[in-house]
This record gives structure tokens, C-alpha cells and sequence, in this order.
């Protein structure tokens, strides 16, 4: 069990709701229908790698190097992706876009995406022992 996974899994969870509660709410007033489906796109994200942390801290353990690598990947994906989504449409609806966090997204997409490719390297190779 990885208990850092589940708690953060956890805490992406409850943080989802609240910003897509946030952004349905207060959000819809000052948004354009892009900048709140980009706000969105980042919630649902968030709350997609969270159920993946919470399953994954049950199933994965800390003694193993790959296990860690995989949930940190994730970790580290949801807080470069979904949070720089947040801060560019945040910044953008006062006007005063916080343009360095445009590359930010990207990077966090490509953490997301490493974890999954490295799910796939431990399940492949167990498939071979």
C-alpha cells in the first residue's frame, strides 16, 4: 500500500470538486465558454489521476522503485497540468494572463502520459516472468 498515493489521491479528489464547483458557479459569470472549458478540461483531469492515485496507492508499494516513479509521475503531471490550467484561466479572465505558464501544461501532459507508459513497462514485463 502507498499511503502518499492515496492521500494526495484524495486530497486531487476533494480539490476537484471544489474548483469545478468554483468554476461552475463563480467561474461562469466572468469566463468566455473557451476559458471555462479549459478550466474544466483541468478538473477533469485532476479528478481522473486522482481515482488513478487512490487505486494505484492500493495496489502499488513503496519498496519498489518503478511504483514510486509511477506515482509520482502522476502527482507530479496533476500539478503541472490541471493547476497551470487553473492560473492561465484565472489570470486570463483579470486580464493579466500569466503567459510563462503556457509551457507548464505541456510538461505536466507529458508526466500524465509517462505514467502511464511506465504502467504499461511493469504489467509488460511481469507478462514475460
Amino acid at each position: 500500500m502507498n499511503y502518499s498515493a492515496i492521500i494526495l489521491g484524495a486530497i486531487f479528489g476533494f480539490l476537484a470538486i471544489i474548483l469545478g464547483a468554483f468554476g461552475a458557479h463563480l467561474l461562469k459569470k466572468k469566463l468566455t465558454p473557451e476559458l471555462l472549458q479549459s478550466f474544466e478540461t483541468g478538473v477533469k483531469y485532476q479528478m481522473y489521476h486522482a481515482i488513478v492515485l487512490l487505486v494505484l496507492g492500493f495496489q502499488l508499494n513503496n519498496q519498489l522503485s518503478i511504483d514510486n516513479y509511477i506515482i509520482y509521475s502522476f502527482i507530479i503531471g496533476v500539478i503541472l497540468f490541471s493547476f497551470s490550467i487553473y492560473g492561465l484561466v484565472i489570470s486570463s479572465a483579470n486580464n493579466k494572463k500569466l503567459k510563462f505558464l503556457g509551457p507548464i501544461t505541456p510538461l505536466g501532459g507529458l508526466f500524465l502520459a509517462l505514467g502511464w507508459l511506465l504502467i504499461i513497462y511493469k504489467y509488460s514485463l511481469l507478462s514475460f516472468i
